[in-house]
Formats: C-alpha cells, structure tokens, sequence
C-alpha cells in the first residue's frame, strides 16, 4: 500500500501550524478543540490550541501523538512543559501554543474566555 506524504509544515504559517495540530488533537478524540488568535493580546504566540482530554493517560497519548504527528511534517516543539502534570500540558511551537488540560484545569484557568475574540 502507498501512502501519501504529508506536506512539510516548515514554510507553514502559525494558522496552518495551528490548524494541523488541531486535526491530530481531533483525530485522537480530543475534547472542545479551539484554535484562538491571541497576537493582539499577548507577545508570546500568535495562536492557542486548547483541547480537553479525559483521563490524564489521554492528555498524555495527545501530547505524544500532536508531537510525533507534527514531528513528521518537519516541526518540533522549541519545549514541552508538565510531563509529570496531570492536567495541564503544553507544547511550546514559538508563533503556536498548545495546552492540553483535565476538564478541571481548562474550567479553572479558563483560558478560553481570558483571550476571547
């Protein structure tokens, strides 16, 4: 069988970055995915991926998998933040920001409405 490569996302812009980490994330059944532009409100990215997993295993698997996924496409993330954290991952892609959160932790930071449109 013959598969398709991906295209590179090395020349890719933050939007297509961000949109492509929010298909993996919704591939592995990732929970209330939104992709947020946040460059007027803040200095450290362009875009926020939120997504929601259900068990502290899944916040892992989609972290691993976003990682690995994206990996394959030519890009790395510059840092991952909360390996040991049940709750709050993030993956740090400069100009695309993921954070994946426990239903709790996305509740309490609510990062949703603090950089609403």
């Amino acid at each position: 069988m013959i598969t398709e490569a991906l295209p590179s996302l090395k020349e890719a812009t933050a939007k297509e970055l961000a949109d492509a980490i929010a298909e993996v994330l919704d591939s592995k059944k990732g929970r209330d995915i939104k992709v947020l532009h946040v460059e007027d409100k803040t200095v450290i990215a362009e875009y926020f991926v939120l997504c929601t997993g259900n068990s502290s295993t899944q916040i892992k698997a989609l972290a691993n998998e976003t990682e690995y996924r994206i990996g394959l496409r030519g890009v790395e993330p510059y840092q991952i933040e909360g390996r040991d954290n049940n709750s709050w991952l993030l993956l740090d892609y400069s100009h695309v920001i993921v954070h994946i959160f426990s239903r709790e932790s996305r509740e309490f930071y609510n990062l949703d409405k603090l950089y609403a449109d």
